[in-house]
């Protein structure tokens, strides 16, 4: 399906939109991306999403100022949660169901620190979650409690993974629909089409096993697209 996208603002934030071209009423889905901001890579992820039918909205958690500072502020608001990243989400959840292509769910999606957001956001309204990579709570009890049905991809060799087994847990004791995976070739970033981030700190981030592997990413976003086909084209 071929898609089409734009940059645009939403509150004081600016987001890429990526939707298919054509008539049509599709599910919405909020992108959330990693901690490096939005990237040429994200906007192929958007695309990508864009293209299997979702009006997929991208907002900027980051916002003004020195790279480190945001990073440091999302991080911290990821860890309280509550602060502006928070309230982004919601209002890009807010401005793509009000979109008249949109059938009026919408679903989030999030990679690295933004699967951490997702994971999070998932009790706030969305429809489905799709959590990549992302941090994974002590109190995850807690934190999905309410929470809509959830997909979740993680690589072996990223040290996220050793909590998959109490998010699932928490997500079977509440009753939530899920798809959980690990991937044993995969580390951390593995949905990544090329790799992000510093040039310098790359060969550090191949050694850490950070970076695309293009089989586990292939077989992921299969099952993301049929999650969210479930739950959101319905």
């Amino acid at each position: 399906m071929e898609t089409q996208s734009e940059d645009v603002t939403i509150g004081d934030r600016r987001a890429v939109v990526s939707r298919p071209i054509g008539a049509g009423r599709w599910p919405g889905v909020v992108m959330l991306h990693e901690v490096f901001g939005i990237t040429d890579v994200l906007r192929r992820q958007a695309d990508r999403l864009a293209s299997a039918g979702y009006l997929v909205v991208a907002p900027d958690l980051l916002g003004e100022g020195s790279r480190f500072g945001c990073m440091k502020r999302a991080f911290q608001a990821l860890t309280a949660r509550q602060g502006r990243p928070f309230e982004v989400i919601s209002q890009a959840r807010d401005w793509t169901a009000e979109q008249r292509e949109c059938n009026g769910k919408v679903g989030v999606i999030g990679f690295c620190m933004g699967g951490g957001f997702a994971l999070v956001a998932a009790a706030d309204g969305f429809d489905a979650a799709a959590v990549n990579y992302g941090m994974i709570p002590a109190d995850v009890d807690e934190v999905l409690r309410g929470a809509c049905p959830i997909v979740g991809s993680y690589g072996a060799k990223d040290r996220m993974s050793a909590a998959v087994p109490r998010l699932a847990a928490a997500l079977e004791g509440q009753g939530i629909d899920y798809d959980l995976k690990i991937y044993r070739t995969a580390g951390h970033s593995f949905l990544n089409d090329a790799a992000v981030g510093p040039v310098l700190a790359r060969p550090l981030m191949k050694i850490a096993h950070v970076g695309p592997d293009p089989e586990a990413a292939a077989h992921a976003w299969g099952r993301i697209e049929k999650f969210f086909g479930r739950h959101l084209k319905a």
